[in-house]
């Protein structure tokens, strides 16, 4: 059984077109783990074709399950918070997770976030690079453990490397930080703002990057 369900994959139901929205009306029909049981609807990335930056997430969560877009609940508003305050705009970046379906547990009336096994993560790649591929990102910016080992490796670690720039097989400019989840997750007030503060030092290099690549651009 273990054998089996490792082999599952995304993969089958990827169409040819792998632009967006080809990808976006696609997604919806996945059952390539079984994560589609229990969720809402599959949530794709969204953010422009152009895009030169790319954050890739966990998972869609509670909000962003009801309402199909990335990054819209509670960690999605400090994400753009943050995005503004250190210079990027959200309209530039292109933003999806690395699992396109909500997993959590029934606690009562609420849906609470459970942690995605690494054979669903596995399973799922697939929609992720497709995505990739297709926006051709600069700069590709993993937030959180998941997102991170998936693309750069299980041996990857946020807490040893994050906000430290490098060369990847997806993009020539990558990084890996802090979901901003993991800030609202905080145990109090003060190592929230440290962890926020953290975060914004992250986000403020990674729009030092993109300057200097519009700046060539212009050039």
């Amino acid at each position: 059984m273990g054998r089996l369900l490792l082999q599952r994959s995304a993969a089958e139901y990827l169409p040819s077109d792998h632009r967006i929205p080809a990808l976006r009306e696609a997604v919806q029909g996945c059952q390539g783990c079984d994560l589609y049981r229990n969720a809402t609807q599959a949530v794709l990335g969204e953010g422009p074709a152009t895009a030169k930056i790319m954050f890739v997430g966990e998972q869609p969560g509670d909000q962003e399950d009801r309402q199909g877009r990335p990054f819209v609940g509670s960690a999605g508003k400090l994400f753009d918070r943050l995005l503004l305050k250190a210079g990027i705009s959200r309209e530039e970046c292109y933003i999806t997770n690395a699992v396109k379906h909500f997993k959590s547990v029934v606690r009562g009336k609420r849906r609470l976030h459970a942690k995605p096994t690494i054979i669903e993560v596995r399973a799922c790649r697939p929609w992720l690079e497709a995505e990739i591929e297709t926006i051709a990102p600069e700069m590709l910016i993993c937030l959180g453990a998941t997102a991170a080992q998936s693309l750069f490796g299980a041996d990857f670690r946020v807490t040893q490397r994050r906000g430290e720039p490098f060369e990847s097989e997806w993009a020539p400019w990558s990084m890996g930080t802090i979901h901003p989840s993991a800030i609202l997750r905080a145990p109090d007030d003060a190592s929230r703002h440290q962890m926020e503060d953290e975060f914004l030092d992250d986000l403020r290099v990674v729009a030092g990057r993109l300057r200097q690549l519009s700046k060539r651009r212009t050039e």
